[in-house]
């Protein structure tokens, strides 16, 4: 990524307005993504499709709950298998060790925070479909994603969550 391209929340709005909304992914969460793909498409269609063909085989459909069963997982995993497809082809990926200007958050960044209490918590920037709050990768478009965009070490911010307003100042910024 180029340093005069920051996938920041300026670049997210504008896009909201054009159509179809851009959306940016990490390499890993690219990866992520692939895989499950892969493992849909591979190994869990063809397990049900022969479940359900063996189900089938059995005679009355109407009343056989595995083949009912078997085409609704079908019809679930063809949908997820459509979702990913989708997402990975319209998607911008982004590799957070190739960012230019490491100094400022930018998304993909890996961002160490210090609460008013002194406690501090680690989080990556990463996409929506990426988020995984006990893994500590939170979305850009949450408040304190989009609170942090921009911010350099020792600045803080005000975020605005369900308990109260919380500062946070920034005390890392890596992008690995």
């Amino acid at each position: 990524m180029s340093q005069d391209a920051h996938p920041d929340m300026d670049d997210l709005e504008d896009d909201e307005e054009k159509a179809p909304f851009r959306r940016y992914l990490t390499r890993s969460g690219a990866e992520r993504m692939h895989r499950e793909l892969v493992h849909l498409l591979n190994e869990e269609r063809p397990k049900v499709t022969a479940e359900v063909s063996a189900a089938a085989a059995q005679g009355d459909r109407s009343e056989n709950a595995e083949y009912i069963y078997g085409k609704k997982r079908l019809r679930e995993i063809d949908r997820r298998l459509r979702f990913l497809t989708k997402r990975l082809d319209t998607a911008t990926i982004v590799t957070p060790a190739e960012q230019t200007e490491r100094e400022r958050i930018y998304f993909g960044a890996t961002v160490t925070l210090e609460d008013e209490d002194g406690a501090r918590t680690t989080y990556q920037i990463v996409g929506s479909d990426e988020i995984d709050a006990a893994g500590g990768r939170i979305s850009v478009e949450s408040p304190i994603g989009r609170a942090l965009l921009r911010k350099v070490v020792g600045d803080s911010v005000e975020v605005r969550r369900p308990r109260g307003e919380i500062e946070l100042t920034v005390v890392d910024i890596r992008y690995e």
